[in-house]
């Protein structure tokens, strides 16, 4: 039940054609369904604007499958299941249609393409090696909703392929810049852009980068403003919170 089903409820009591009982039956079975192995929150999308994102790495396919038809049963479409296999996507869809991203490891369950996408998000990497993390941030927020542009190989090292770009990266609402190695490309991005940018380090690079701890102080430590960051290969993570400040900007 999302908010407006929640108005349309109310506004019921309030005109009399639903009784106050059977309103407060509907809501009391909404917080959360117990599956015994997970507790499904269906009131996420009303306190967050947006349905419960199934982590599916140490899940099995049958696991998955109960959580997705626990959400779908209540209306969720646009299911984002991460950190799934190959294994478990290939036994998952045989239980629940998906659309899997080997690349990223993410699938999306009941995908809902009537829905408008807005705003702009510039999902940027350092090199093609930090693809998989870019692409579950551009995933992520495109089926949240948001616009998303790809701007992939544009690191340090051939910075003019980075300015080539600087259009795109001016007209948007959030950049997500993603860099493995010494993390340059968000302090880089973050003197360059009016918006807000949201740091992805990746584990890519040699012995020194120490599976992406070099990256990741290397961008807490930015002298350009503007510029926070996410965990280790948290491309999920940074996807959302772009997602986010979308949305509130399109919103203003």
């Amino acid at each position: 039940m999302n908010k407006t089903e929640i108005l349309t409820l109310l506004h019921g009591v309030q005109s009399g054609s639903v009784k106050p009982e059977e309103a407060i039956l509907k809501l009391k079975l909404q917080p959360f369904e117990d599956l015994g192995y997970a507790k499904v929150d269906h009131h996420r999308v009303i306190r967050q604007g947006s349905h419960e994102v199934i982590f599916g790495q140490n899940k099995t396919s049958e696991q998955i499958a109960g959580i997705i038809m626990g959400l779908t049963h209540n209306g969720a479409t646009n299911i984002l299941i991460t950190r799934l296999s190959a294994e478990t996507a290939e036994s998952l869809n045989a239980l629940v249609p998906i659309e899997y991203y080997p690349i990223p490891k993410l699938a999306i369950a009941v995908r809902d393409t009537t829905k408008p996408k807005v705003g702009l998000v510039v999902v940027a990497s350092g090199g093609t090696s930090d693809i998989s993390v870019c692409e579950e941030a551009a995933l992520t927020a495109e089926t949240l909703g948001s616009t998303v542009t790809r701007l992939y190989d544009v690191g340090v090292s051939g910075i003019h392929r980075l300015l080539t770009q600087l259009d795109v990266l001016m007209s948007c609402r959030v950049v997500v810049a993603v860099a493995g190695m010494e993390g340059a490309l968000a302090s880089v991005i973050g003197g360059l852009v009016d918006c807000p940018v949201i740091a992805v380090p990746t584990s890519v690079g040699y012995g020194t980068s120490f599976g992406g701890v070099a990256a990741l102080l290397s961008m807490l430590n930015s002298c350009a403003s503007g510029v926070s960051v996410v965990n280790i290969d948290n491309g999920f993570g940074a996807g959302y919170l772009a997602n986010m400040i979308n949305q509130m900007e399109a919103c203003q």
